[in-house]
């Protein structure tokens, strides 16, 4: 890795999808491989059992695999080499029994998917972390009036609990999208050179290797990607939506806002000239990761359509790329949860900040209020000029609607933060309680 590893991805991640891991997977399918054969009759019990107990990654040299593979265009290859020479070292005839029937990218799909399964496992438990925090945050901030903006603007106001409430709701979308794809990315790749089986993998082989490795049962998919796709797409959208988290955090972070700051520590965003400065270094690693993820996903929906039975190329295309997306992935959850939890939330900043534009982030409310004796259109115009006037005279403005004689005897009411932020109670309440409700 680089650099900057531990800035953008997870050791944990890392780990689940390196070098290593990857090459255990490969092994652990061929052993499973033996082990369906052996119980259907194809090869001798004990036979599997010298190949189960030879598929150990301490017995592979990975460097030179690495350099065998550049000639056979993919790590099945040489692997299958090391692994028969192993195996032939122990019991000859066993070896004549390694990878029997399958093709390289029965091993290297499956073992894919082997990864992507336990990077679910990961990546499900940190959601969980991550969407209590954000549960936390929206029932102690539930009250926390602040200013609601569009197009950068000032709009009118808001809770800070609706965001966090909003922010929730997309995460916990993409966790179900999760577990609705599961049962069509989470597949066995079991079907020979080119899809259509043979004599050493009828369909109850390939059935009894799904079951051992805990998949479903599919029939070929090498030149099919578009489970690859869809997986590819759900964490792009994951990653999507946690930039969004990260974006409003670093405005809300600007120095002329100062409404969020990331947790303070020991060099956490810090200047290296500037040393009043306070920067949203957290986020910035999380907006880098969803800068890059798109373009990622980009990649594996360019893969799709493959030439006939097995791609030159496009296939090969995914290999690091599916693996790059995890990890980045990985990383921008475990930095959002870092984010979440350190999270300072200035309240009297929020309320400060209300009254910046004397009066104008109530202007829906008040025109609501007078639409239902003028009529919308009316009530819209009148209030449009009090506001020009206001801002031309650097006034509030229900000092200059007071002048007007506007017929609203309730008028200091609609002025107040509290009677301005709609139904963000309502929808907060809901949205919390759909979740204890699952």
């Amino acid at each position: 890795m680089s650099l900057y590893s531990q800035y953008f991805y997870s050791d944990e991640v890392n780990e689940l999808l390196s070098d290593t891991q990857t090459i255990a997977e490969m092994l652990r399918v061929e052993g499973v491989l033996a082990i369906a054969q052996a119980e259907q009759g194809i090869i001798p019990t004990d036979l599997a059992e010298t190949i189960v107990s030879c598929c150990r990654t301490d017995f592979i040299d990975i460097e030179k695999l690495k350099t065998d593979l550049i000639a056979g265009g993919n790590a099945a290859i040489p692997l299958v080499k090391q692994l028969t020479r192993i195996v032939k070292n122990n019991d000859v005839e066993a070896s004549k029994y390694v990878h029997l029937g399958a093709t390289s990218q029965d091993i290297v799909d499956t073992a894919t998917v082997l990864q992507i399964q336990e990077f679910m496992i990961w990546l499900d438990e940190r959601l969980d972390i991550l969407s209590q925090l954000l549960i936390n945050l929206t029932k102690k901030h539930r009250q926390t009036i602040m200013v609601g903006r569009t197009l950068l603007q000032q709009a009118r106001p808001i809770t800070f609990g609706l965001k966090t409430a909003l922010w929730l709701q997309s995460i916990e979308r993409t966790k179900a999208r999760i577990k609705s794809v599961e049962d069509r990315i989470l597949v066995v790749q079991l079907s020979g050179a080119v899809g259509s089986g043979n004599a050493f993998l009828p369909k109850e082989v390939q059935q009894l290797v799904a079951e051992i490795l805990e998949l479903n049962f599919a029939f070929s998919w090498q030149s099919a990607r578009d489970n690859m796709a869809e997986w590819a797409c759900v964490l792009g959208i994951l990653v999507g939506s946690i930039g969004k988290i990260a974006k409003d955090i670093s405005l809300l972070m600007q120095t002329e806002i100062a409404e969020l700051l990331e947790g303070a520590g020991e060099g956490k965003g810090g200047s290296s000239t500037m040393p009043h400065k306070r920067n949203p270094a957290i986020c910035a690693a999380i907006l880098a990761n969803t800068n890059r993820l798109p373009h990622l996903v980009a990649t594996i929906l360019s893969s799709m359509p493959q030439e006939h039975e097995r791609s030159a190329g496009l296939w090969h295309s995914e290999w690091e790329v599916v693996s790059e997306i995890m990890m980045l992935t990985g990383g921008t959850v475990e930095r959002t949860i870092e984010l979440l939890e350190g999270l300072e939330v200035n309240e009297r900043q929020m309320s400060i900040n209300l009254e910046l534009t004397r009066g104008l982030i109530y202007t829906e409310n008040v025109s609501l209020a007078l639409a239902s004796k003028m009529g919308k259109t009316q009530a819209h115009e009148l209030i449009e000029k009090a506001s020009k006037q206001a801002i031309a005279q650097q006034r509030h403005l229900k000092e200059i609607l007071a002048e007007m004689f506007v017929d609203l005897p309730n008028l200091d009411k609609l002025f107040m933060p509290e009677h301005a932020i709609g139904n963000s109670l309502d929808i907060i309440d809901e949205i919390l309680d759909n979740l204890s409700n699952h």
